[in-house]
């Protein structure tokens, strides 16, 4: 792609790709459908706006369109920008996008940029947020290439983002939580002796999305289809107000061999959930 290209989002590009000639079977109708779900063209005049924008300035451009309010508190307890020490951040993931950025434009302001997320490589062709991203190939060779891609970001000279949850949260019983967090986070802080720093995010989605989420699981489907809404979602939650707590930072030498990993994990989950 040249530099000066400005990507966009084209629905019928991404389903010729996808599904090849079969996608000329799809019905106008339903690809008028999805550019709505996917408010294709909303995205596409805030991604010409925006532009000329990069990093930090582009995730707190995001926050501005979507009139996100954020009341941040325990800010007191991140660390000094200056201590030579790298960190790694991690939270829960309750609207599956519009978090991230905001945590992103929180942390990167504070940092002056000095931040990583681990993410879909999907997401490098978002010219803005690339320049913060390390790159995870979700399709195919995940396995081969998972590792050296968390390796490079565990290894830079940057803090990291994560949401170990890997999905955003789905409502259980009522409930509004993440799935169990993945260790990988816990496993790499202590190889790199990064100490952890927990973050819990306040809001949700609608209810249309946790009960599409818990219908694909019940009947078993194995595609996402709930990410397909993602951006509606990002919508619906405009012009809202968020809670952003941080909390204290956790040593890294806390995760000895009392637990494992995975436990130590979980543990980290519900210091999250009680901030």
């Amino acid at each position: 792609m040249d530099d000066k290209t400005i990507f966009t989002v084209d629905v019928e590009q991404i389903l010729r790709e996808k599904a090849g000639a079969k996608a000329r079977r799809v019905p106008r109708f339903v690809l008028s459908w999805l550019k709505k779900i996917v408010h294709q063209d909303e995205v596409n005049q805030f991604l010409e706006q925006s532009s000329r924008l990069s990093g930090v300035e582009w995730l707190e451009a995001c926050v501005g369109y979507l009139d996100m309010k954020l009341d941040v508190t325990g800010k007191e307890n991140l660390p000094a920008p200056g201590d030579g020490r790298h960190y790694t951040f991690v939270s829960n993931h309750p609207l599956g996008g519009i978090d991230g950025v905001a945590l992103g434009a929180i942390l990167g302001r504070h940092y002056d940029g000095h931040i990583r997320y681990l993410v879909n490589d999907l997401l490098m062709n978002l010219r803005g947020l690339a320049p913060l991203c390390i790159p995870i190939n979700k399709t195919g060779s995940q396995s081969r290439d998972f590792p050296a891609m968390v390796e490079a970001g565990f290894q830079g000279d940057n803090h990291i983002i994560m949401f170990p949850a890997g999905l955003c949260s789905r409502r259980t019983n009522g409930v509004v939580r993440d799935i169990p967090w993945r260790k990988t986070f816990v496993v790499k802080s202590v190889e790199t002796q990064r100490d952890v720093v927990p973050i819990h995010f306040g809001g949700q989605n609608s209810n249309f999305f946790y009960a599409l989420a818990n219908f694909c699981k019940r009947t078993g489907i194995k595609f996402n289809v709930a990410m397909l809404f993602l951006v509606d979602e990002m919508y619906k939650n405009t012009h809202k107000r968020f809670s952003v707590k941080i909390g204290k930072p956790i040593p890294w030498q806390t995760f000895d061999k009392s637990r494992t990993p995975a436990q130590w994990a979980a543990w980290v989950q519900q210091q999250v959930y009680e901030l």
